[in-house]
């Protein structure tokens, strides 16, 4: 279970929730990295670990941060914030750092990325890979859509961009959200994609219940089977509680219901879709 459903500055009185998510069969969950600070994570590592749950990192970079600005100063220090950042993951006991931290939310030019931004940005985390290997971390990095970011806004730029790297310890994280709005067929994104994908956030169009919208729910399972897909299964939703989604409606009746639903719905496809045939990958 993602924890952005609850917003994205959680603290330790967030406890009892982790144990709600726990009884109601949970078995992990993502846990948006709001400071860098690695001694902030040193309780939620031992809540996690008392409760048998696993855990992977999330970070996002907002415009204050920009791995592919022309400004050689805020990518330096981009960096060392990223940097950082597997630190905690490795202090949260994650096995993953996942997130478009390729580049910043919400910054746009105007322009389509060019040769040096797409540079910068490949140069940037192929250090930020090297690290992460010799901390035990696998970055999982995800596509946004059109609104939201440039650099990669779909799977074929984000499968270039990770194959540049060309690195072990650098993947990609998948999100059913923006595969919505970007692709023709999100089932066979997924399986040109292949072994790239380490990690998938199952995430409905209107980032509610999973299976209340309109996401071709059958083409993402029918891919994941095709792929042999054996990693996390992650429900994202949001509420206004994270304001920087501009989500201004609640969208379902609590966040308990929300996860018991999601994760009934998740379990049933798993069980009922079979695969198809690849027609391999970008």
């Amino acid at each position: 279970m993602n924890l952005l459903l609850w917003g994205g500055n959680l603290d330790e009185s967030f406890f009892p929730t982790l144990e709600l998510i726990q009884s109601i069969g949970f078995g992990g969950v993502e846990v948006p990295l709001s400071t860098s600070d690695r001694q902030h994570w040193k309780p939620w590592a031992r809540k996690l670990d008392e409760l048998g749950l696993q855990r992977q990192a999330d970070v996002i970079c907002g415009p204050e941060a920009n791995l592919i600005s022309a400004d050689a100063g805020m990518r330096k220090a981009t960096l060392e914030h990223l940097l950082r950042s597997v630190d905690c993951a490795v202090e949260l006991g994650a096995e993953k750092l996942m997130g478009p931290y390729h580049s910043a939310l919400g910054v746009f030019t105007g322009q389509p990325a060019t040769a040096d931004e797409w540079k910068w940005g490949v140069e940037g985390i192929q250090i930020l890979a090297e690290y992460a290997q010799s901390q035990g971390i696998t970055l999982g990095l995800e596509y946004l859509n059109r609104f939201e970011m440039y650099l990669t806004s779909c799977g074929a730029e984000l499968a270039r961009f990770v194959d540049e790297v060309n690195h072990p310890n650098c993947q990609i994280m998948f999100d059913t959200f923006h595969a919505n709005i970007e692709e023709k067929n999100i089932g066979e994104t997924i399986r040109q994609l292949g072994d790239r994908i380490t990690f998938i956030q199952l995430s409905e169009n209107d980032r509610s219940t999973p299976g209340k919208g309109n996401v071709d729910w059958k083409g993402v399972f029918a891919g994941l089977r095709d792929i042999d897909y054996q990693g996390w299964l992650s429900i994202e939703a949001f509420s206004p509680k994270l304001s920087v989604a501009n989500i201004w409606r609640q969208m379902f009746d609590s966040e308990e219901q929300l996860m018991r639903d999601g994760l009934s719905f998740i379990k049933s496809q798993w069980e009922s879709v079979p695969q198809v045939v690849s027609n391999g990958q970008f």
